[in-house]
């Protein structure tokens, strides 16, 4: 990449800048899969409605094939980098598009469902746009802390969109709860667009991204495999974890706050915990022991359910733990091993595959959890759920078990995951 003209931003306001549109990001996100099944719940919709919430992710699991066209617009031949054009049109269509469901109300769930997937699409874009933005700004020194904004904003993120926003609901009604989110997004793109606005300089690319060379390698077919089975077993069971908590006898604004603070800070914690000990102890051994302790979970919810005389205090702390503290220690260990699957050629689209994987099989999983859960009850969901995370052990162990590198790269050359454990340079 040969550039004609060359300003080099600060490394704190790049960071400021990509930490805000990933709050963004997963201020939505907290919205659709953690804020809106518990409100739909609480208004009385049946549990394979609720569910449906998760056919919202498909724009998510199927990025990868827009991925490519959106890098080679971002990133012409020759030309200025358009990362703040693409930020500046698809955060507007999530704007308008939250402004709107707050005008429809969460009982019509239609045009809600609508409206959240075309939200979902422009967000998703935006992603491919700032993953790409934060990596070629940094420098390799520095990509811990765009990792940091990235982990850290999406914790935050949840805890505002699947904490805050369910306080808001309670206390002041679904439209101005949805209308205060979407004044939110428009100040936390605010730093992105001040900041990449003129800065961008006319460069000479030689690269063309591919997903067909991505798709040739064994690595990534063995990434997708991985993604696919740990998501089934990890993720899918947890979008009904919200009704449950319903159900068993919370209200909005008590799980609100729980998704809050497990979110900003059992979630955050554990993400840089799980830094910490992915180095020690190897992504693989990790993806393991939060397998086996989600399982733990699972079996106690199903338990739970059977007999509810168990200490409503029990039930917040495991399902804070296993919410949030369990599932960032596996997902910073799952990320962390995709990174050394993915070619540094074009790491944006290799861990774009890996993200749809993971958003295709959280939403097939969400619908058939929902029927699942209503059709068999939640003791029997919950701890078929278990059963699977239990199964899914050896074959985790054996997708995992060879390390190989990239071929042309190597440590010192290969660009690192955009969400990588902080502190994880490679």
């Amino acid at each position: 990449m040969a550039a004609n003209s060359s300003t080099s931003p600060s490394p704190a306001a790049v960071v400021l800048a990509v930490g805000g549109l990933y709050v963004a990001q997963s201020v939505i996100g907290g919205i659709t899969w953690a804020g809106l099944p518990a409100v739909l719940r609480d208004s009385g919709l049946p549990l394979d409605s609720v569910g449906l919430l998760s056919l919202i992710a498909l724009p998510w699991a199927l990025k990868f094939l827009w991925a490519p066209m959106v890098e080679r617009f971002r990133l012409p031949s020759t030309g200025r980098n358009r990362s703040a054009v693409i930020v500046m049109i698809g955060g507007g269509i999530c704007i308008a598009g939250l402004a709107a469901i707050g005008l429809m109300g969460p009982s019509t769930i239609g045009p809600v469902l609508a409206c959240l997937t075309l939200v979902a699409l422009a967000a998703a874009t935006v992603d491919i746009a700032c993953d790409g933005y934060a990596v070629e700004s940094l420098a390799r020194k520095h990509h811990g802390w765009g990792n940091a904004a990235q982990v850290g904003g999406a914790y935050l993120g949840s805890a505002i969109g699947g904490g805050l926003f369910l306080v808001l609901v309670a206390t002041y009604g679904w439209g101005l709860a949805t209308w205060s989110m979407a004044a939110l997004l428009v100040l936390l793109g605010l730093p992105f667009l001040l900041r990449s606005r003129g800065l961008a300089a006319t460069e000479t690319r030689s690269h063309v991204p591919s997903l067909a060379s991505a798709l040739r390698r064994s690595e990534i077919r063995r990434g997708l495999l991985a993604a696919a089975l740990y998501v089934l077993a990890q993720k899918t069971a947890m979008v009904m974890l919200g009704p449950f908590l319903i159900d068993a006898g919370l209200d909005l604004a008590t799980l609100g706050i729980l998704n809050g603070v497990g979110s900003m800070f059992i979630g955050l914690a554990a993400a840089l915990a799980g830094g910490a000990l992915v180095r020690r102890l190897g992504a693989r051994t990790m993806l393991v022991i939060a397998l086996v302790l989600q399982a733990g979970a699972l079996f106690f919810f199903a338990t739970h359910d059977l007999f509810p005389d168990t200490p409503a205090s029990v039930l917040v702390v495991v399902a804070v733990a296993s919410s949030s503290g369990i599932m960032a220690l596996g997902f910073v260990a799952l990320y962390a091993q995709f990174m050394h699957w993915s070619d540094p050629r074009q790491g944006g689209i290799d861990f774009t595959l890996f993200q749809s994987m993971d958003a295709l099989v959280s939403m097939a999983g969400g619908v058939v959890a929902g029927y699942a859960a209503q059709h068999l009850g939640y003791s029997i969901f919950f701890a078929a759920a278990g059963l699977i995370a239990v199964a899914i052990v050896p074959a985790i162990m054996i997708v995992t078990g060879r390390s190989t590198t990239t071929e042309g790269a190597t440590p010192e050359t290969a660009r690192p995951a955009t969400f990588m454990p902080v502190g994880e340079n490679k």
